[in-house]
């Protein structure tokens, strides 16, 4: 694939990877696209996935992010801001900050799904493909993982298995017999998204990370997809991807509010 290519399935083909929940709202107009979940307070499928706000003039731009922000803030949500290098204007994270928003900074990575990453196994990790049997359990080792309410995550999880039509994989990974990390992908035209990813901080470095992302890429290659991206981050995740062959392709930062 080429580099442009590449950087169109890091940056622009992620943008609706979201899955439909029945009382979400996208808004796509004036130079932006945002998901509003109302159901889920705490940061989940609330995010403004693009802004392109820069052919306007100053007062124009303050009003757009006023409004976006407003429709997060006024019903009490958590919500997430990605500023990514296709975002105007150029000062737009300065402008979140001036707003109370918080940056968490990422990277924008890509790896091709053909060459498999190496295992350790540890003979006591066993993945499994989340289904209906399993996916209260996921929900439960996730929200555990990232600290975030369960009932919203488990609620946003049950829709995806029971509507089967959202090309979201899901993995949980046990240890001896205990629900120990969790990871995803949307399968989208060309590459695999990554997601999801967290291990409980008694199971870290035993190889979970690892072996999560290495199920995903078999599993991707499978079907057909030829590249597998995520949005890492820059402190966490990002390292460790880079050691597993993942390219850099960009930065990014979701800010928070």
């Amino acid at each position: 694939m080429r580099a442009d290519e590449v950087f169109h399935e890091v940056v622009v083909a992620t943008r609706r990877a979201f899955p439909p929940m029945p009382d979400q709202i996208v808004i796509d107009r004036d130079g932006i696209l945002q998901v509003v979940t109302p159901s889920i307070t705490t940061g989940q499928l609330n995010e403004v996935v693009h802004a392109d706000l820069g052919d306007r003039d100053d007062a124009a731009i303050e009003a757009a992010i006023d409004a976006a922000i407003a429709q997060y803030r006024s019903r009490g949500l958590k919500f997430r801001w990605r500023v990514g290098p296709l975002e105007t204007p150029a000062d737009l994270g300065a402008r979140l900050e001036r707003r109370g928003l918080t940056p968490s900074r990422m990277i924008g990575v890509a790896r091709s799904t053909a060459t498999p990453i190496p295992l350790h196994h540890d003979p006591g990790i066993e993945i499994a493909r989340v289904d209906a049997a399993n996916i209260d359990t996921y929900s439960d080792a996730m929200a555990a993982g990232w600290g975030i309410d369960l009932g919203p995550l488990r609620d946003a999880h049950r829709t995806i298995v029971a509507e089967r039509r959202w090309p979201q994989a899901m993995y949980l990974a046990v240890v001896d017999g205990v629900p120990a990390a969790t990871a995803a992908y949307v399968a989208l035209a060309r590459s695999a998204y990554l997601v999801g990813g967290v291990v409980l901080p008694p199971y870290r470095r035993r190889g979970l990370y690892r072996a999560l992302v290495h199920t995903r890429l078999a599993h991707a290659r499978d079907a057909g997809l030829p590249l597998a991206t995520s949005h890492a981050r820059e402190d966490t995740s990002a390292p460790i991807l880079a050691d597993l062959g993942f390219e850099s392709v960009c930065r990014l930062a979701m800010y928070l509010g």
